[in-house]
């Protein structure tokens, strides 16, 4: 097959470096295991270099006896600061081989406070969200593109979701659990784990469970271990392309030539502003009152069209979901004017 078309190449490997993910609960035992698991990849890959440690939480300080009895040195740096996260990647990346980040969650929380209050703010509206997201999603890039082992540990965060109860009433319900962080950076990893603390199979005891929630070899998936070992996550990481080449994205390559001059960030916020508008005014011809039932009759005709019925949530969609929602909702609006009596809002959510 001609692979000289610019853009595709025969397929090989390049992913030679770990990027995993462990996150949790107070005491699940998070940290413990992340310096494990860099332990044994330095000496797997017979690193003579010391392992690096992105410090918010003091970790490191406990675990320096595991690291003195295997013969390794740490190098610590204790910062919640979200640019000394973003500058250790560049240094650990020239003296190092293997960072942990712990927590990720402490260095998303200061970066948002940071852009707080420097721009003097004591809450975020949508257009603030597009520049801090930006911020974020460079370091992004260094975490996926980098030549460089990275463990990073996340605090667990709730995922709320309405429940139908048998009466068939929506409420809203701790449905699962999530690292509370950015939306999108728990995708970053190539392996991410929850780890919980829970009791011994056996009944008699605690112990720290790993469970494997994504593996993008897909030879671990859902898998769990009790006191989780380094040996425990090898059938990943002898699936990376250790010592290879490592390419994850061409970074370099951007779609700008497919705007028009003058065709910037701010025009595209300000039409999904526009239409964010629209949606609000269109709602309310179509079900205006504030009555009760008119009221929930607006709370489930956004949900039935976005799929939720936060505000805040529907303010992050792009603009074309909105305007397809914008669409929808002229629509019905249009049917009820000509006559037709239907529930403006059926009672479902759509997938």
């Amino acid at each position: 097959m001609n692979e000289k078309n610019g853009l595709f190449k025969k397929a090989v490997n390049q992913a030679a470096y770990l990027k995993l993910g462990f996150y949790g609960d107070a005491g699940s035992g998070k940290t413990y295991t992340s310096a494990l698991v860099a332990i044994g990849l330095s000496k797997l890959i017979k690193s003579e270099k010391p392992i690096f440690f992105m410090d918010s939480e003091t970790g490191s300080d406990y675990l320096l006896p595991l690291f003195k009895e295997n013969g390794i040195e740490l190098q610590v740096a204790k910062s919640m600061a979200f640019q000394d996260l973003f500058e250790a990647i560049d240094i650990v990346e020239k003296d190092g081989s293997i960072l942990i980040i712990d927590s990720i969650s402490h260095y998303w929380d200061e970066l948002v406070e940071s852009y707080k209050k420097k721009k003097n703010l004591k809450r975020l509206f949508v257009h603030h969200w597009g520049e801090l997201k930006p911020t974020w999603k460079e370091y992004q890039k260094k975490f996926v593109a980098s030549k460089l082992h990275i463990i990073l540990c996340g605090r667990s965060g709730d995922v709320w979701s309405d429940v139908a109860d048998t009466d068939g009433v929506l409420e809203l319900k701790k449905t699962g659990t999530k690292m509370r962080v950015e939306k999108e950076t728990a995708y970053d990893p190539s392996l991410l784990v929850e780890m919980t603390k829970d009791l011994k199979v056996s009944g008699h005891g605690w112990t720290h469970r790993a469970w494997v929630e994504k593996d993008r070899f897909n030879i671990m998936n859902f898998e769990t271990f009790e006191d989780p070992k380094f040996e425990d996550f090898l059938p990943h990481i002898e699936q990376l392309n250790l010592g290879g080449e490592h390419f994850a994205l061409d970074t370099e390559r951007n779609s700008q030539d497919m705007f028009e001059k003058g065709n910037t960030g701010a025009e595209y916020y300000k039409k999904r502003e526009q239409t964010l508008e629209k949606i609000k005014n269109e709602i309310n011809l179509m079900l205006p009152g504030q009555d009760a039932k008119t009221k929930t009759d607006r709370i489930l005709l956004t949900k039935e069209i976005f799929g939720t019925h936060s505000w805040s949530e529907i303010c992050e969609m792009d603009v074309a979901t909105l305007m397809n929602g914008l669409t929808d909702i002229e629509t019905k609006h249009s049917k009820l004017s000509d006559g037709d009596k239907k529930e403006p809002a059926e009672k479902k959510v759509k997938k």
